[in-house]
């Protein structure tokens, strides 16, 4: 796990510190911080008895995570806006939750080593205090007599005296190594490269595994995986998209806002809180991966033919059959309204169809509508029906891991064989949906072949009547580069250490006419 810098620059709770260049050493792992500390002089009623409100809010979203399997990207939001953090504490807070969560593996076989008992022995709440105390230690430009006053203070505050004092002491012998240090002492004498990655670069090793394998599947050489895990331990920046012919990027510009260089109506936006923006608020500016704006855009242009007798495509009917919560929806929406065409949004789970209204609220009422059933069933209803669909199947997600930390510790490998079952009942109700000469754009944010080329090929096998377009050069004609050289034998994958996206898969499957 490569350290993270902040962005503050002193020890009040307002200014941390500035971020640095950062210096490798001969194995290359960076550092961000000296190897000498000093620690309070403070006398044990002089000490900090509150807790920082940045701090309190990082706190806050790990024991979300841990105590109430919540979703980081959703708590830390409203937790930043409950404590009414300014931009610079609201970042602070936010790498401080993220990197925590990303080098939970990482710090946690660093604590084992500094606490007397079994880590799953401890109170939840004080081991999320010792994970936060460790990031600032070992991957923050904060320094040591900070991190330590200012994590036992928060420990006071919320938790108690008692178990302060057990975090004071843990942490001073955490902090007694540089993360070089610890990493060499963790993986000295181990000779399994996938073990040694695994706490290196604080992933379970069955992911390790599986990404290596997705690598070779996809065609990508076996040495990419340090990059690959690296990326995912690089904090993303936020992707907006325009929708097209409703949107515009002009207020985020303003705000700092950089044009994307992969996508049109894209942009990188790094200037604190998007739901300041008015055009996000209003819907028709939204947060959105460059790589779903890519395959939502590909499967969208992709050629079809003439759908009606008179040479035009107005008319044509497209599904979103996994739609919840309405982000891919409402940019096919908008491009469903430029292009003549009506979109169907189906979602089986009633809260998330919500979702996905609110998110379509933005495009006008007449291009699209929202069904709410099983999306297994939608060729019961809707036989032979559409022109285009859109399978963003549920997966497990190991392309989303540097945007979803939490995701990565509560996957199991168990997982990837249940979702399997799903992922291709879908994809076979899709193929019995699409009109002949339709296109089926089979989607998931993870690049394990079981979730991806593997569900393809079994749907494949069992039909006659189908065959793979080249999603490749799909994702080419849709980019602003037109060279992501992401495709293999037909299919298509993103990778976050090659195209600054989550790991998006797309296979673009045509039903023979």
């Amino acid at each position: 796990m490569t350290p993270q810098n902040s962005t503050p620059q002193n020890n009040t709770p307002s200014a941390r510190s500035a971020q640095g260049n950062k210096a490798r050493n001969e194995k290359g792992h960076e550092r961000s911080r000296p190897t000498v500390r000093s620690y309070t002089k403070q006398a044990p009623g002089q000490r900090t008895r509150a807790a920082d409100p940045a701090r309190l809010v990082a706190f806050e979203v790990l024991r979300a995570v841990s105590e109430d399997d919540a979703y980081a990207n959703l708590v830390l939001p409203k937790s930043i806006r409950k404590h009414h953090l300014d931009k610079r504490d609201a970042g602070f807070a936010t790498e401080l939750a993220y990197g925590a969560l990303r080098g939970q593996g990482t710090y946690d076989a660093i604590l084992a080593k500094c606490v007397d008992r079994p880590l799953e022995r401890l109170d939840p709440a004080v081991l999320d205090a010792l994970r936060i105390g460790a990031h600032q230690l070992l991957a923050m430009r904060v320094p040591a007599h900070a991190a330590l006053d200012q994590t036992v203070g928060l420990a006071r505050a919320v938790i108690g005296a008692g178990p302060s004092a057990l975090i004071n002491a843990v942490l001073r012998k955490v902090a007694a190594r540089d993360l070089d240090s610890w990493l060499e002492e963790l993986t000295r004498g181990e000779t399994d490269p996938t073990k040694r990655a695994a706490i290196e670069h604080s992933h379970p090793e069955w992911i390790v595994r599986a990404l290596r394998q997705s690598l070779v599947a996809h065609g990508r050489s076996v040495e990419e995986i340090t990059d690959l895990l690296q990326a995912d331990n690089d904090a993303p920046v936020v992707n907006l998209v325009a929708l097209p012919g409703l949107g515009t990027l002009d207020e985020a510009r303003e705000a700092g806002a950089v044009d994307g260089e992969l996508v049109a109506d894209s942009a990188l936006y790094s200037a604190g809180d998007v739901g300041r923006l008015e055009s996000v608020r209003a819907g028709t500016t939204r947060v959105q991966d460059a790589g779903s704006q890519l395959v939502a855009r590909a499967l969208a242009a992709v050629d079809i033919g003439d759908r009606t007798a008179d040479g035009s495509r107005d008319g044509e009917q497209w599904l979103d059959l996994c739609a919840g919560p309405g982000g891919k929806a409402a940019l096919l929406a908008a491009l469903a309204n430029e292009k003549g065409a009506i979109l169907l949004a189906n979602e089986p789970a009633a809260h998330r169809a919500k979702l996905v209204r609110q998110a379509l609220e933005a495009v006008p009422g007449e291009v699209w509508d929202v069904r709410t059933g099983d999306g297994r069933s939608i060729a019961e209803q809707y036989p032979d029906t559409f022109d285009r669909i859109l399978v963003d199947a549920p997966c497990t997600g190991l392309g989303a891991l540097r945007r979803r930390p939490e995701s990565r510790w509560r996957r199991k490998p168990t997982d990837v064989g249940e979702l399997g079952a799903l992922q291709r009942e879908l994809l076979t109700a899709a193929v019995d949906a699409v009109k002949p000469g339709g296109v089926v754009g089979y989607v998931t944010c993870s690049p394990h072949p079981a979730e991806t080329t593997a569900v393809v090929a079994d749907v494949l096998r069992l039909r006659n009547d189908l065959e793979l377009l080249d999603a490749g050069a799909a994702l080419d004609s849709a980019s602003l580069t037109g060279n992501l050289e992401a495709g293999h034998e037909l299919t298509a994958q993103l990778w976050p250490h090659i195209h600054q996206t989550d790991a998006m898969f797309l296979a673009l499957i045509r039903r023979k006419v």
